[in-house]
């Protein structure tokens, strides 16, 4: 029913009756034209209202090995990088636009590789390591610990007080200097050079290890500038 039409004349007498203002429309007696299910406009099947609302499926091209996420309404891809002093990216990592940067911070400090000027095994671990708060977790700490590698980064206040609430058991409060944090900031710098690249700021690339070379070219000539 658009408009006030009907598709056909209600019947003058019998058990069905026009309903007062509802054009061709019949109640009590007969079937309403407006309430009969029709085809879906995606060619599904009427759902059955008591079935309840419709299950939404992940999406084919939700893959996570092609660094591609559903984040903030769309397909999101995030780069998870170490930097060195003076803006200059050591090791990048792609993920989608929804994981977390905590669980990333092993996985991205393990792709370091630093060749030494002299030959032999290239240098694995850094000096000292800053990150936000997006990166304080026992599991990190743990880590950085057991390779000795001399860290800031600062501790939540929930992660403050819950160790506060368990006494002994819950440890040191972890070291934090205030001048060496005040670099990390260039990490946010780096990824500011990077996408100056159009194709790093916006990525056009389907296949993640293809949008690695495109970053990793973009990180090439960061390099070459210095």
């Amino acid at each position: 029913m658009v408009g006030g039409r009907h598709l056909g004349l209600a019947p003058a007498v019998g058990p069905g009756r026009r309903r007062p203002g509802g054009a061709g429309r019949l109640v009590d007696g007969g079937r309403r034209l407006d309430v009969l299910p029709g085809p879906s406009a995606r060619g599904r099947r009427p759902q059955d209202p008591a079935a309840g609302p419709e299950k939404r499926a992940t999406p084919r091209h939700h893959r996570p090995d092609e660094g591609l996420g559903r984040s903030r309404g769309g397909l999101t891809c995030k780069i998870h990088l170490a930097g060195e002093g003076g803006c200059r990216p050591m090791a990048l990592l792609l993920t989608p636009g929804q994981w977390g940067d905590a669980p990333q911070l092993v996985e991205v400090l393990d792709r370091i590789r630093v060749p030494r000027p002299l030959g032999g095994r290239p240098r694995t671990r850094p000096d000292h390591v800053s990150g936000d708060k997006a990166y304080s977790s026992r599991r990190n700490r743990r880590y950085l610990r057991r390779r000795r590698i001399r860290h800031t980064i600062p501790e939540p206040k929930d992660q403050r007080a819950n160790r506060r609430r368990r006494g002994r058991e819950g440890g040191r409060p972890a070291g934090f200097d205030r001048d060496r944090y005040r670099r990390r900031n260039e990490v946010e710098r780096t990824i500011n050079r990077l996408k100056n690249s159009r194709a790093v700021a916006t990525r056009y690339d389907k296949r993640a290890y293809v949008f690695h070379g495109t970053v990793t070219a973009a990180a090439i000539r960061l390099w070459l500038r210095q």
